[in-house]
């Protein structure tokens, strides 16, 4: 099975947000290490999995109950956007 790896420039471009926020807000609070993006060999550079993030943004979007604004945190609290 063959997964599109995206670079943070790509998946930026797919979910319409800024590079800075998801390096920042979205990363290791939303976006998890070794479900939704890894380190090829060990690097620096980040390679996101697109199937996954865009699996867990449906899932999300379509649990929410009617009148929730915000993106639910692994942490339990919630990113206002």
């Amino acid at each position: 099975m063959t997964s599109e790896l995206l670079t943070t420039d790509e998946l930026s471009t797919r979910i319409k947000y800024d590079v800075r926020t998801i390096r920042e807000r979205l990363k290791d609070s939303v976006l998890i290490e070794g479900v939704h993006y890894f380190r090829p060999f060990g690097g620096r550079k980040i390679l996101y999995v697109w199937e996954t993030i865009e699996r867990d943004m449906k899932s999300v979007s379509q649990t929410r109950p009617v009148g929730m604004t915000g993106i639910p945190m692994a942490n339990g609290g919630m990113l206002h956007a």
